[in-house]
């Protein structure tokens, strides 16, 4: 063993680790900020994309803060002061994540579509950069923030340092339900307002006009287009920013349970490395002009889980392990990144290639076949993951038990930097084939950005799947940890009150999607009644001689947004109270198991389908099977039109349901156990 770090020296390297990260941050933007962005036209589409995502994040994170303050007081008297504290930093840093990724990626779509002006490959190096300034600034704050906290709540005392950093962890666990409530809300509110902003440009715009997508004359491009950030950079950011801390909390909480200080710091500074790691792997993102642009994002990934692999090997190895189980820990992190990387690229497979020209030849007999191979080939591509997933946890418990599948969940999410960054390139993309075509820029650059978009929905595919699998072992890494809380050692499944959590867990995911997407529906609906009036009562609109209104249609998917995402938030914080303190804590572990077991290969599902069916339509719009314009074409729209709510609302929002659930579980535990055990002597005196 080499004793590089004691305890808190360890605690320090993760800070520091996170420092880097922003620095590395500063760099991009300032980078990224000093490429051209285009002709004055491109700057004022641009200006507008950048102030409805602004005045969207802004109203949305007011209405986050209410929830925030009120859950706030609750675990400050009901809880611990410091909890709640902690709490308010988990959330505060979330949001300033998502801030900070939206103001550059806002920023570098002209940029982008300036680069494509000049080659595809100039293009790349301003739209992956812009993706990677979300994913770094996730991982930085989220490990910055928990640092920090961390660090204030052990202090100065009489006891030991080893005694402050465990009695210190049971207090850090609302950092992680403050990052799960912001990440809810902003992947349910940012899922609604994009895909409703989608659709209805699509209804109208395509379907009915038969004018093109991103077309300047249909007003609801310009929020499609502020929608794209809202999901894909705001939304997703939140969600494995909220894996990521979860996780690491999870395994805090395990290894602090077996008084095992040195576990706890092994988690840091893995964590820590994998910063570095996914700064590494952005130096890997390059390509000639000509080559697949899927392949130079892809050598990024592996180049972040290689970097990420010799770390883990050298802090287990050399740093952790004493005795003869020497590669167990080494091996449990292994496990954990294998299966996101599996979970990844399955989700690559069926959204690329093969997978999506049978959805494109189905679509040849129109679109109820469309719609039953999309989801065919959906349902298929959840048995992959979910076998790798099931592998992971096995091989990680019986390396190191518990504490191994924690450490699974850190492997997989170590690299969240990169995760993130090849996702939020794809809506930076999108953004920049959008305006090449409402800037009229000329076919050759409209093609090379198309091509980056359609690079972006693969992408997405991959992140999504990321997000998923990690929200797969972070739930059950949490759900081990409240486990641990109450002292529940078994779960008895021939109970009667355990069957019950078991079916009502399996059936919240199926509850909380069909909410979403009539969310989206509802708010849809109102984006096409608007966009049919602006046709029918704008004169000279559709022949191109005046601009639409787009702020009214980026004003009804906001406030639609905003609306809809507050019942089924709430839902997910009462639900795990009700059930605890009716039922009881067994139950309310069966709850929690019932909802992994549903939740995620729905989540897989919903993803992989809107994914396939979306890229099935570009596949057609290459000029493929008609072309553009075709029967086909129109056909496939339809199935891309139900997929859209599937890949960006319902399955997204799915991850954080299942770790939300697990984490006020956790924390409120304490709440739950005295609130149920005065509920059955209230009971047992009257009955």
């Amino acid at each position: 063993m080499i004793p590089i770090f004691g305890d808190l020296t360890s605690l320090i390297a993760a800070l520091a680790c996170g420092i880097v990260g922003l620095f590395f941050v500063l760099i991009l933007s300032r980078r990224i900020l000093r490429k051209d962005a285009g002709s004055e036209r491109m700057v004022q589409i641009s200006d507008s994309i950048h102030r409805g995502a602004m005045a969207f994040l802004y109203r949305e994170y007011k209405a986050i803060a209410f929830f925030i303050l009120a859950i706030a007081l609750i675990l400050f008297f009901a809880v611990a002061k410091k909890t709640a504290l902690a709490f308010l930093v988990g959330a505060f840093f979330s949001l300033l994540a998502g801030y900070f990724g939206m103001q550059i990626a806002t920023k570098s779509n002209a940029r982008t579509a300036q680069g494509a002006k000049k080659s595809f490959n100039e293009a790349l190096s301003i739209a992956f950069p812009g993706g990677a300034v979300m994913g770094l600034s996730v991982v930085s704050l989220g490990l910055l923030g928990l640092s920090l906290v961390f660090l204030l709540f052990i202090g100065k005392g009489e006891m030991e340092l080893s005694n402050r950093i465990i009695e210190a962890t049971s207090l850090i666990v609302g950092f992680s339900m403050g990052a799960s409530l912001v990440a809810l809300f902003a992947r349910v509110g940012g899922g609604i307002f994009t895909k409703a902003a989608d659709v209805g440009a699509d209804l109208v715009g395509k379907v009915e006009r038969g004018i093109p997508e991103d077309d300047p004359r249909n007003p609801a491009v310009i929020a499609d287009n502020v929608g794209d950030n809202v999901g894909d950079v705001a939304g997703m950011g939140a969600d494995l920013y909220e894996s990521y801390v979860g996780a690491i909390i999870a395994c805090l909480i395990i290894a602090a349970a077996a008084l095992n200080t040195k576990g706890m710091m092994l988690a840091l500074l893995l964590a820590g490395w994998g910063i570095l790691a996914s700064i590494i792997g952005v130096f890997f993102v390059r390509m000639k002009e000509g080559q697949d642009p899927q392949r130079a994002l892809r050598n990024g990934m592996v180049s972040s889980a290689l970097a990420l692999i010799i770390g883990a090997f050298i802090l287990t190895t050399y740093w952790y392990n004493e005795s003869w189980k020497i590669f167990n820990t080494f091996f449990s992190v292994l496990a954990g990144l294998v299966a996101g990387l599996v979970v990844g690229f399955t989700a690559e497979y069926f959204t690329s290639g093969k997978a999506v020209r049978q959805i494109a030849q189905a679509t040849t007999t129109g679109p109820a076949t469309n719609i039953i191979q999309g989801l065919a080939i959906g349902m298929r591509s959840t048995a992959l993951p979910m076998v790798a997933i099931g592998l992971a946890t096995i091989i990680a418990y019986w390396l190191e038990g518990i504490f191994g599948v924690a450490l699974s969940a850190i492997g997989m999410l170590s690299i969240t930097g990169m995760t993130v960054a090849v996702d939020a390139y794809g809506p930076i993309a999108d953004n920049a084939a959008g305006i090449a075509e409402m800037a009229g820029m000329g076919p050759e650059v409209r093609k090379r950005a198309e091509r980056l978009d359609a690079v972006g929905n693969t992408t997405a595919a991959i992140g999504k799947g990321f997000a998923i699998g990690s929200a797969a072992l972070t739930a059950l890494a949490l759900f081990v940890a409240y486990s641990k809380v109450v002292n529940l050692t078994l779960i008895d499944c021939l109970k009667a009150k355990v069957v019950a959590g078991l079916f009502i867990g399996g059936v919240v995911p199926f509850l909380f999607c069909s909410m979403t997407m009539q969310a989206v529906g509802r708010t849809a609906h109102k984006v096409v009644e608007e966009v049919r009036r602006q046709f029918k009562e704008i004169k000279g609109l559709m022949e191109g001689k005046v601009m639409p209104d787009s702020y009214k249609c980026v004003d009804i998917t906001t406030r639609g947004a905003l609306r809809e995402m507050i019942v089924p938030g709430i839902m997910a914080v009462i639900i795990p109270f009700i059930i605890g303190i009716l039922l009881g804590v067994e139950t309310l572990g069966g709850f929690l198991i019932g909802s992994l077991v549903t939740g995620v290969p729905l989540a897989i599902m919903l993803a992989n389908t809107g994914g396939a069916w979306d890229n099935a339509k570009k596949y057609i719009e290459e000029g493929n099977l008609g072309g553009k314009g075709s029967q086909v074409h129109k056909d496939s729209i339809i199935g891309d039109t139900v997929g859209d709510p599937f890949k960006d609302t319902a399955g997204p929002s799915l991850n954080i349901l299942l770790k939300l659930m697990a984490i006020v579980s956790l924390v409120f535990s304490p709440v739950i156990l005295f609130l149920n055990e005065h509920l059955m002597a209230l009971v047992e005196r009257i009955f």
